[in-house]
C-alpha cells in the first residue's frame, strides 16, 4: 500500500529540529512544525548546518532545497525541512533535572533489557526494582531498571545476588540533555557541529 502525500508531509512536520540560543548552544529540541511558526513570527532563524547561514522565513522560503535534503512540498513552492534554528532573543540554558518517569526510563535505557541486552518494543519491557520494593528498595532513578519480561519473570522479588544477575550498567540519574525526550536514532547528524554529544546516551 502506498503511503499518501498528506501522510508523508504529516510525518516530516513531525520531525525533530534542534533549537540553539542565541549563544548558538542546543537548548531544545522542536518539531519542524514548531520551528517553521518560530521562524515565521521572527522569534527565530534557520540555520544551514553546512555553511552556518542564518535565514528569515521569506529567505528560507527562497534557498534551494539541496539534493537529499527533505523538504515540503506544495503546487507552488518547495520549502526545506529545518534541520537547526537558531532563537533570535533566548541566551539562557535550561538547568533542571530529568524528571523520573516511565517515558524518561524507557529512553536512559534505550528500550534495552539491562539484565540480557534484549532491545524490545516497550509492551516486552517492565520497570524493575533492583533491590525488590519489599527489601526497602526506593523508586528512584538508581534503583530502577527496564526488563524483559523473561528477566523480570526469572528475578521476581529476589536482589541480584540471589538470582545470579548482573546489570549491564549502573543505574544513574541522567543529566538534563535537549536530547531527552528524543532516542538517539532519532537524533540527526547534522547536530554533531553543534552537540557532539548527539550519540550518547541520555543516561551516559
Amino acid at each position: 500500500m502506498r503511503i499518501s502525500d498528506d501522510a508523508v508531509r504529516l510525518g516530516l512536520l513531525e520531525r525533530a529540529t534542534l533549537v540553539l540560543n542565541r549563544s548558538w548552544q542546543p537548548i531544545h529540541v522542536t518539531t519542524v512544525r514548531r520551528a517553521l511558526c518560530l521562524v515565521f513570527r521572527e522569534v527565530a532563524r534557520v540555520v544551514s548546518p553546512a555553511t552556518l547561514t542564518t535565514y528569515a522565513f521569506e529567505e528560507w522560503m527562497l534557498e534551494p532545497v539541496p539534493p537529499g535534503q527533505l523538504a515540503i512540498r506544495s503546487p507552488s513552492i518547495d520549502i526545506g525541512a529545518p534541520e537547526v534554528i537558531l532563537l533570535a532573543r533566548y541566551d539562557r540554558v535550561p538547568c533542571h533535572e530529568a524528571p523520573f518517569t516511565r517515558r524518561n526510563l524507557f529512553l536512559r535505557d534505550d528500550f534495552t533489557c539491562q539484565y540480557c541486552g534484549r532491545r524490545c518494543a516497550s509492551d516486552h519491557l517492565s520497570v524493575d526494582h533492583v533491590t525488590p520494593r519489599s527489601r526497602g528498595g526506593r523508586t528512584t532513578w538508581e534503583n530502577c531498571v527496564l526488563a524483559c519480561v523473561g528477566c523480570n519473570s526469572r528475578k521476581a522479588d529476589r536482589t541480584l545476588k540471589e538470582a545470579g544477575f548482573r546489570l549491564l550498567r549502573q543505574p544513574t540519574r541522567p543529566r538534563w540533555s535537549p536530547y531527552l525526550n528524543l532516542r538517539p536514532q532519532q537524533r540527526l547528524d547534522s547536530w554533531a557541529k553543534f552537540a557532539p554529544e548527539k550519540r550518547r546516551r541520555v543516561g551516559s
